[in-house]
This record gives C-alpha cells, structure tokens and sequence, in this order.
C-alpha cells in the first residue's frame, strides 16, 4: 500500500514563501490579541465602572453568621460579579455558532465578523451610560471573542505545514498574552492617580469614574480596525476550500505558502480525507464512535485549561494579592508583573512545542501549577491560622504559576484542539469543544467567590491543585503525541 507522502517533507526550498505563510498567520492571530485584551481590560476599569454604575456587591451585606445557603445566593446574585463574568456568556455562544458558520460560509469571512463585532463592541461600551447597556455591549464584545478564539487558531492550523503549525498555532497565544498586557498597560495609562484617603463621593465624581473606564474599553476599536482590513486580504482555508468543491482555489493558496510540490502532496492529502463526503455536516456525524473518542478528548483538554484554576489569579489578581498582605498601589503593580511573566514564558512554549513536542509540556504544566497551588493554599493557610508569611512569597508563587502555564497549558491546548478533529468536521467539532472551553471559563469565574467565602482562598487553592492531578493522569493515559505529523495523518491515525 503507497503511502501518500507527507506535505512538509515535499516542500521545495526554493519554493517556500515563508512570508506569505507568516503575514496571513499572524493576520489571523490578530484575533488572539483582541480576545486577551477584551477579556482583560475589565479588570483594570472594574472599580470606576462599579462606581458609575453604582454596583454593590451583595456578599458584604451577609452576616458572618449567615446560613450556608444564604452566603451562596447573595455571592450568586451579585451585580459585581455579573459584570465580571456576562461577556463569558458570549463567549460561549460565539463559540458554539462559529464552527457551523465557518463549514458553511468559510473561516475567513468569520474572521471579518469577528473583527467587526470587536470594533462595535468597543465603542458600544464606551457609550454605555446604564447598567444593561454595559451588560449588552460587554456580552457582544464576548461573541467576538468566542468567534476569534475557535476560528483564528482553527484558520492557522489549516494553512500552515506541519512541521510548523505548532508554533504557528502557538503565536496565537503570544498575541493573546500580548492582548493582556496591552490591555494591563493601557489600563494603567489611562488611570490618573487617586488620592489616598479620598472620599466615596469625590472618587464618584473623579475623571476614571465619569471618563477613564470608557477609555480603557474603547481603545480596543483601535487594533480592531487593524484585524478588520487586514482580514480582508487574507485567502480562505485551502481545506475549506477542499471541502467546498474548489481543489484549485485550494492548491492556489498551498502554491503560494510552499511551492507546487507541496501544493500537491498537501492537496491529495486532503482530498484523501474528503472522499466520498458531501461539504455539509450533520451535527449526528459527531456521535459517530470515531470521532466521539476523540471529541471526548478535546472537550476535556478545553475544560482542564480553565479548571486549572489560573485564571482566577488573571481575573482576581488584585484581591488575592490584597488580601496576601499588599497595598492597591503595589497590587496593581504586581499585575503588570504578572503580565511581563506571562509573555516571557510564552517563547518558551514557542521554542518547545515543536521540538518537545505537545504531550511532555502538557503534563509539565499540570504537574507544576497541582504543586504550586498547594504551595499558595499552604501560605494562605498559614497566614489565616496567625503566621508570618512574607507577601514576597505569595508574589514569586503566583508568578511560578503564570510562567507555568504560559508555556504549556495555554498555548499547547489550542495547538491540540485545532489539529485533533478530522478535516470534514473541524469547524463543528472546534465549536463544541471551544464552546466548553467558556463554560469552564464562566464557572470558574463565577465560583470563585462563592467557594473563597464558603471554604476559604486555601482550600479553594487545594481543590485546583487536586483538578491539576486528575488532569495530569487523564493526559498521562489518553493524550497522543501529534508533534510532526500532518492534519491528515491525525484523521487517519483517530480509532475506528
């Protein structure tokens, strides 16, 4: 039996545009640096928004002496927690449509709309001068999100080689770290310095109350623009195109990233996975057994990378760092650290994920943040029962656990979720396992309150430290390396 040859191996160095393959890449990952900034810029305007708005959180007004379930529903009726965690709703539900619409109209013209959705959402927010006004506009900035978290690393795993889509699908979660910190640094830009001591009533009337916190929400129009022409001129997926009915569109694009040998070897390769299949597809096709072992797999991959836990520290990071024993002057710059360590680290999972391959970072990245929440939930224990522990330490613990997880969980699962699923149902089965990616997110996100007051910031730690374990040992088991092979010589290699 031939073996159909492998496309990254048939490339012609004289052929290769390694430009070309680059520019559309990082067009598509384009999406990745809106995504981080949209989903971080709320928490450095949080305290002028909540003041505009007049948001009180309702756990404050629970007695110490309150009934279990007392304390549960005045943490889960929260209006400050609400506005934290509305755009995940959007999240969700851009990441559920995005993968039917994409096998049907394309991955590029999702592109388009998810940019200009991110443009709208801006400058809606900015506007908003009533409370369910910010809750919409925050709640469509979270379609755009959903929308650009499954298509962009999906689009970029589909054009790139193999050989070098793990570091091309791996850029996207640079230009997500990247979307962080700019979202970190504007927000300190933006923000005039408050007084100390400064009355309710004065902080009410300041400039970040009446003016700043739109800022800090309407510059992402700015790089959302950028995404939006730019997206214009990229080329459609050539296994979207395989998919369609138009081969030669699809060895167009492939001739122009690697030259017509690789054009060729990628396109029978594709089409070998195509045949026989008509291009729509039916949502049953993912009960299929081959695929749902796999489907399996990839959801649980997107849930462990959110009930790992960090992002608490993310969405939370000034009150953990409070409450280890900084002032709000030095929380807030130990965000930006938090930041700096988070792009840092991401060149090490550039630098590895090809190399090292998926698996071995996976595990590392379970195993260090299972430890090192033990650690934090150690130090808060111990400061609660009446200990001296320095606030130095739970800033080193907190961030070994960024570093940890930026070069493994939160690049290398993206790089694993867009290569896994057969080329005929990507884009569905993406949706699907994005979409349980944001309801870890929203839950994660809106538990933690509720688990901080009821068992205490230690044993909250604990219990992500014991996700982390169960994580590692579902990966030790059931992950497959996929580091160096083909799109196609995944499908192939997926249990019948």
């Amino acid at each position: 039996m031939n073996a159909i040859p492998r496309s990254d191996t048939a490339i012609v160095a004289s052929e290769r545009h390694p430009a070309y393959l680059w520019m559309i890449s990082l067009v598509a990952a384009l999406g990745g640096l809106l995504f981080g900034y949209d989903w971080v810029v709320i928490g450095g305007a949080a305290k002028f928004y909540e003041a505009f708005f007049q948001l009180k959180d309702t756990a404050l007004s629970v007695a110490a002496d309150a009934s279990f379930w007392d304390k549960v529903m005045a943490n889960a009726v929260s209006p400050v927690g609400w506005a934290q965690s509305c755009a995940l709703l959007g999240c969700l539900g851009g990441a559920l449509v995005s993968g039917w619409l994409s096998d049907r109209f394309g991955r590029k013209p999702i592109l388009i709309t998810a940019a200009a959705n991110f443009v709208l959402s801006s400058v809606g927010i900015a506007f908003a001068n009533t409370f369910g006004a910010f809750v919409a506009w925050r709640i469509l900035g979270g379609v755009s999100i959903g929308l650009a978290s499954n298509i962009s690393p999906m689009y970029i795993s589909e054009i790139a080689p193999a050989g070098q889509r793990g570091l091309l699908v791996a850029i996207n979660q640079l230009t997500i770290v990247l979307g962080i910190l700019a979202a970190q640094f504007v927000n300190w830009r933006i923000a005039r310095p408050v007084p100390a001591g400064i009355s309710p009533a004065d902080f009410a009337a300041s400039w970040n109350v009446l003016h700043g916190w739109r800022w800090m929400f309407a510059a992402c129009a700015v790089p959302s623009l950028l995404f939006f022409v730019s997206s214009l001129f990229v080329p459609e997926s050539p296994r979207w195109f395989c998919k369609a009915g138009a081969p030669d569109r699809a060895g167009h694009t492939l001739a122009r990233i690697g030259g017509r040998a690789y054009a060729a070897a990628a396109l029978a390769e594709i089409k070998a996975t195509l045949v026989n299949e008509d291009k729509h597809v039916r949502f049953r096709e993912l009960f299929e057994r081959r695929v749902l072992v796999v489907l399996g797999l990839g959801i649980f991959l997107a849930v462990f990378q959110q009930w790992c836990g960090i992002n608490v520290i993310f969405n939370y990071a000034s009150e953990i760092f409070i409450q280890a024993g900084f002032d709000m002057n030095n929380a807030l710059t130990n965000i930006v650290a938090t930041g700096v360590v988070n792009l840092v680290f991401v060149f090490v999972a550039l630098a590895a994920v090809d190399r090292l391959g998926r698996k071995p970072l996976m595990l590392f990245g379970a195993a260090g943040l299972g430890v090192i929440y033990v650690a934090i939930g150690g130090c808060y224990h111990l400061k609660a029962a009446g200990g001296a522990v320095p606030p130095l330490l739970f800033l080193v613990l907190v961030l070994a656990a960024i570093g940890t997880y930026s070069m493994s969980l939160a690049p290398v699962t993206w790089v694993l979720i867009a290569e896994i699923f057969p080329n005929r149902i990507r884009g569905t089965a993406m949706s699907v396992a994005v979409g349980a990616l944001w309801t870890a997110c929203f839950l994660l996100t809106y538990t933690f309150p509720i688990l901080k007051t009821l068992l205490g910031v230690s044993v909250t730690f604990w219990i992500y430290a014991g996700a982390c374990a169960a994580g590692f040992l579902v990966m030790w088991r059931r992950l497959p390396e996929t580091k160096g092979k083909t799109l196609e010589e995944i499908e192939r290699a997926l249990p019948r």
